[in-house]
């Protein structure tokens, strides 16, 4: 369900400009920096690069791409 929500136009602006770098729509961008920063407020020992890892590894999870690790003897 969408809901129309008030932002600055500054914060718009940078938006548009990142989400055109990264290939990702307007709504996008801002919904990814909405899902960072909050895993990062309920997370605070976590940084951003940690954080960016977890999503990556839950979705190799869900697509399957998983494969053992072999610690070296």
């Amino acid at each position: 369900m969408s809901q129309a929500v008030k932002l600055s136009s500054k914060i718009i602006d940078q938006a548009r400009v990142v989400s055109k770098a990264l290939n990702r729509s307007l709504a996008g961008q801002i919904e990814y920096w909405a899902k960072i920063g909050k895993i990062a407020e309920e997370n605070p020992e976590m940084n951003y690069e940690f954080i960016k890892n977890i999503l990556i590894s839950k979705q190799e999870i869900n697509k399957g791409k998983l494969f053992n690790y072999e610690f070296d003897d």
